[in-house]
């Protein structure tokens, strides 16, 4: 029976950081079902989900465990299991561009909770603009909007809130 782990590692960035934790995956006869992997200043970071038998998991926290000593990784592991599919929810791609400011993804994420809309995955990044150098903020989200909600109602609102906090927005279905 196939059991599920999310591992998260954070550790100084370098070369062949990615290659030493999977090599330890591979090793223990675990397979990776998704992940999430980036720099974030001189920090690497790792998001996995790791599918495995219970002998397989237990090995793999012991390697995972060796992985550590030295202040390479910080690790965290957690088992979990497979999120249950609702039906009912359509996947909407949220993109925002603004000016850099204090509190844009806290007022994306009220927006869409207050609403009952599941946020399924963001990115975001900082950045200078082109020819004037402005410090610029980029959000990428995927979010599962309710059957329920009347989409032109949704639109209209998001793009209210967005003029007011002075955000570029498109709010828009993901198309298969």
């Amino acid at each position: 029976m196939s059991q599920l782990i999310v591992i998260s590692a954070v550790g100084t960035d370098r070369t062949g950081v990615v290659q030493d934790l999977t090599k330890v995956i591979l090793a223990c006869g675990g397979n990776i079902e998704e992940s999430r992997m980036t720099t974030l200043g001189s920090e690497f970071a790792m998001l996995l989900l790791v599918s495995g038998n219970w002998h397989t998991l237990n090995r793999l926290e012991q390697g995972l465990d060796k992985l550590c000593e030295g202040d390479r990784l910080t690790i965290a592991i957690r088992k979990t299991d497979v999120k249950p599919a609702k039906d009912d929810r359509m996947p909407y791609a949220v993109d925002v561009v603004a000016l850099d400011q204090q509190g844009i993804v806290y007022n994306l994420a009220e927006f869409f909770s207050s609403r009952d809309i599941e946020i399924a995955d963001v990115a975001t990044r900082s950045y200078s603009a082109a020819h004037t150098g402005a410090p610029m903020f980029a959000v990428q989200m995927a979010v599962n909007v309710p059957s329920s909600v009347h989409i032109a109602q949704l639109r209209e609102e998001f793009l209210e809130v967005c003029d007011r906090l002075n955000l570029d927005a498109i709010l828009e279905p993901v198309k298969a």
